[in-house]
């Protein structure tokens, strides 16, 4: 579903990334696991189109990024740092408005229904900007999901929420998984990457020093080897 080969990314005189190799196959849901700076959200950034590697292969359900790049991003949900939502708007004219962009039929249906259940739909018709920041991710858990991709990119999704927040975003996680999206998640929390991933990817100074199968659960198992690779190198 997803392949990298060789992955590269320099700005200026820095290399960011040194020839990632990823192999995820559709239905998988894989943890990005790293210290600051090791590049995990450019390699997410490189998968969904918002920046060019400098050199590598990228292929998305067997299509070249670089080739295909409109057929590639509609397979494709991302949740940023950025939740891409317009302040002004309410959550259901957001959802509307990318709906649309993306060709959904029934749009305002869709979109009512997963502001349900993100558990807004009191909030419905207020603007965004008088959102708490939990509430924002919310929607834009919401926004990236609108168009039911194949394929899904957090980049550290957990940040910000509150208890029962966390519990609806892994909800809608483990929903997807079982409809067959692959997930791929740059987070720093390991118990909630336990909870959701099949396996767990580390990347240290922009390369994949390890990938773990997530069989046992076993959140001490999975730290004490992170923490090996990382103060290894």
């Amino acid at each position: 579903m997803i392949e990298t080969k060789g992955l590269i990314k320099t700005i200026g005189d820095k290399m960011i990334l040194r020839g990632i190799n990823l192999s995820i196959e559709k239905g998988e849901t894989v943890a990005i696991l790293g210290p600051n700076g090791a590049g995990k959200s450019t390699v997410l950034k490189i998968l969904g189109g918002l920046v060019k590697a400098s050199s590598g292969e990228v292929k998305i359900a067997g299509l070249d990024m670089k080739k295909d790049s409109y057929d590639s991003k509609r397979k494709i949900g991302f949740l940023a740092h950025n939740s891409f939502l317009y302040d002004h708007l309410t959550p259901l004219e957001n959802l509307k408005f990318f709906g649309k962009l993306y060709g959904v039929q029934d749009v305002e249906e869709r979109a009512k229904k997963l502001i349900d259940e993100v558990g807004l739909s009191f909030f419905m018709h207020d603007p965004v900007r008088s959102f708490s920041r939990g509430m924002i991710q919310r929607i834009a858990i919401a926004r990236a999901i609108i168009h039911d991709p194949e394929i899904l990119l957090f980049d550290e999704p957990h940040t910000g929420l509150d208890q029962q927040a966390i519990q609806l975003l892994n909800k809608v996680i483990l929903r997807m998984k079982q409809e067959g999206a692959t997930i791929i998640m740059v987070t720093h929390d390991f118990g909630q990457a336990l909870e959701t991933c099949d396996r767990f990817v580390i990347i240290k100074n922009g390369k994949v020093v390890d990938d773990l199968q997530n069989i046992e659960k076993n959140l001490e198992a999975i730290t004490e080897k992170y923490m090996e690779q990382v103060a290894s190198l």
